[in-house]
């Protein structure tokens, strides 16, 4: 059995201080440090928001639209954000107390910025892979564990996607590992996680 270990866009501008804050988003780099160092895992993967400037999922782009409005993109109902871990700044680079070197693949999204992309796997009209999915079937991997910001979003369809893409791979939730925007949307998202056949477990079950 080959696993992995999926960290999701755990970056500056998700955590306080950040562009796009998530409460309490830096709680969840103690748990990936701890994760990181039991030697549980036979590979570390993370994703990272890396939009440019002009991304059409900021506000700012749009007349008239302001933060957490809804719009549209890409031909579908779109969130408004506020400019978030845009290329090349400390807003998009991984939050300074995570054991990056660690890290043996890094996966970026939101390139595009004609449509946003939520989960690590593809964009949010399906159309455009990261390529996440054809690395982790190559390296053989047959069990993965995802955790990180925000569970209501690119957590969320990042293990949806990992269920449907990855349909030998055992998928599970590492829910402590995780913190998001709203608390119905995370409630919503778990059940989601949990009716595609996620696991829902937390770090302390989990040994080398």
């Amino acid at each position: 059995m080959t696993k992995a270990l999926l960290l999701i866009d755990i970056q500056n501008g998700f955590c306080p201080g950040g562009n796009l804050p998530v409460a309490e988003g830096d709680a969840v780099v103690p748990v990936a440090n701890r994760l990181i160092e039991s030697r549980a895992y036979d590979l570390i993967v993370a994703s990272q928001d890396w939009h440019p400037a002009n991304h059409g999922s900021f506000a700012s782009q749009h007349e008239g639209k302001m933060p957490f409005d809804m719009g549209e993109l890409s031909g579908q109902p779109q969130v408004m954000w506020p400019d978030h871990c845009v290329q090349g700044t400390a807003d998009a680079e991984f939050h300074p107390d995570l054991k990056t070197a660690h890290i043996d693949y890094i996966q970026r999204k939101g390139e595009n910025p004609a449509v946003d992309s939520y989960s690590a796997f593809r964009d949010n009209d399906k159309a455009a892979l990261t390529g996440l999915s054809g690395w982790l079937k190559q390296k053989g991997v047959t069990a993965l564990d995802i955790m990180g910001l925000a569970t209501d979003y690119c957590v969320k369809f990042s293990a949806l996607d990992a269920v449907d893409m990855l349909p030998d791979v055992k998928v599970r939730l590492i829910a402590d590992g995780c913190r998001g925007i709203d608390a119905k949307g995370v409630e919503e998202a778990i059940e989601a996680m949990r009716r595609a056949g996620v696991e829902i477990t937390d770090s302390s079950m989990i040994t080398a």
